[in-house]
């Protein structure tokens, strides 16, 4: 199996990479932004509270955290197309194992099912994100990760409406209505519940079978191997060579900014329906916030791309849109103004977590580039663990539950608070630290 360094990347290779990644991250967003509507679905069905229905977004992003080194060395072992290839394997069986969870209606056994489907995309991601980051130009990254971005937060969008259609039918209204009125005796309410939970047997079948041919497809595809050690060249200390990767302190700083970015990102998607339930909108109705969050996502994609680099560097991007990111969340948590949009009787308040969106897209496709520049043969690890920092989608949605069951859903939203701080932070400044004496690079 043979490699290739950027001379041989010619503009078919790139082209090719770049449709089959793409096609990658689609899928991403299709298993990974369902949990928006899982959540509540769960909740519902397993009879859990706020905190306890946050912890499928914990079981599916933990595996970041526990995996994203095995992953390195997955791949430095096998090479990244058979990494893909068993990544999604791995996702396939973490689906498959929905099925006896349904059937014997577990929430443990979900958790595990979303763990090990986390787990597949962990070696996925391990390999990806690299990927599309170094096959061109490391300065035109972040237009590149916005192209992906634009897969990814479409499928986030179809994602939910796709479940719902399948899943939720136009008389659950009433049946959650029953659900909670506490009129039900043990015996119907289970058998309601059950009734209920059964429902993703069919699709989460389908979507195993499917997961499965398509890590094959990408085994046996054109998808060009890469050498990240000769792709991304290492930069050198300006008193000695490194040695290892704590000796890159804009890479450390950056995996907590991709941290805490992602806990925000993932808070403003999975936490919004509960929150428009909280303004009397049922699951049918709510489902649709989402995507609004994701459709927001994508117009900040779609100007990342048309302006980086020609018009704004990256980093310039990355600024602006933390500062913005920070205003949003200052609106969220103060403003309660009754407003109708698009149908919705909602507060002014969730229009802006929906807006979150917007600076959101480029701010991922502005720290991947800055944290892993320059690193050399340290890219392979460097970049697992950036991906241990996704466990920041595991994380942030456990202490906003926590946070909205001891004060309430809006309140809760201050999380975000010194999340965005931090981020502005790391886009004036962090990026900049090439040594712990805190000296930023000329």
């Amino acid at each position: 199996m043979s490699q290739i360094n950027n001379q041989q990347l010619n503009k078919r290779n790139t082209t090719i990479a770049i449709v089959i990644v793409g096609a990658m991250f689609f899928i991403f967003g299709l298993v990974s932004w369902v949990n928006a509507i899982l959540i509540p679905y769960f909740k519902i069905a397993c009879e859990l509270t706020h905190f306890e229905s946050y912890f499928v977004a914990f079981a599916f992003y933990i595996a970041y955290f526990c995996l994203s080194i095995p992953s390195a060395h997955i791949l430095n072992k096998v090479g990244y197309k058979r990494g893909i290839m068993y990544g999604f394997f791995c996702m396939a069986v973490g689906a498959a194992l929905f099925i006896p969870a349904a059937l014997t209606r577990t929430y443990g056994i979900f958790l595990a099912g979303l763990f090990v489907i986390g787990a597949g995309l962990t070696i996925l991601q391990s390999a990806a994100n690299p990927y599309i980051t170094i096959v061109g130009p490391i300065e035109s990254a972040a237009k590149r990760i916005s192209m992906m971005g634009i897969f990814n937060k479409f499928a986030g969008i179809v994602s939910p409406l796709i479940f719902a259609a399948v899943v939720l039918k136009v008389t659950d209204s009433s049946l959650f209505t029953l659900l909670e009125s506490g009129t039900l005796d043990d015996a119907s309410k289970n058998m309601m519940l059950d009734d209920l939970i059964r429902r993703v047997i069919k699709p989460y079948a389908i979507l195993s079978v499917a997961l499965f041919l398509f890590g094959v497809f990408v085994r046996y595809s054109v998808l060009p191997e890469i050498d990240p050690e000769k792709n991304n060249k290492e930069e050198e200390n300006c008193t000695h060579k490194r040695t290892s990767i704590f000796q890159f302190p804009y890479l450390i700083l950056g995996a907590f900014a991709l941290f805490v970015h992602v806990g925000t990102q993932i808070i403003a998607i999975d936490t919004i329906i509960s929150y428009a339930g909280s303004m009397g909108m049922n699951l049918l109705e709510a489902k649709a916030f989402p995507s609004y969050t994701l459709t927001a996502t994508i117009i900040g994609y779609m100007i990342g791309i048309v302006l980086i680099p020609r018009y704004v560097s990256q980093t310039r991007a990355l600024q602006v849109c933390c500062t913005l990111g920070l205003l949003l969340s200052f609106a969220i948590i103060l403003v309660s103004k009754e407003v109708v949009i698009l149908g919705h009787e909602s507060t002014l308040s969730i229009w802006f977590l929906c807006a979150l969106g917007l600076p959101n897209a480029l701010i991922y496709a502005g720290i991947w580039p800055l944290s892993i520049k320059g690193l050399g043969r340290f890219t392979k690890i460097g970049s697992s663990l950036m991906i241990m920092g996704l466990s920041g989608n595991a994380i942030m949605p456990i202490v906003y539950g926590s946070f909205a069951d001891l004060w309430d859903l809006q309140h809760a939203y201050w999380v975000l608070i010194p999340c965005y701080m931090y981020l502005i932070f790391f886009a004036a400044h962090g990026h900049k630290i090439q040594s712990w004496s805190f000296r930023p690079k000329k």
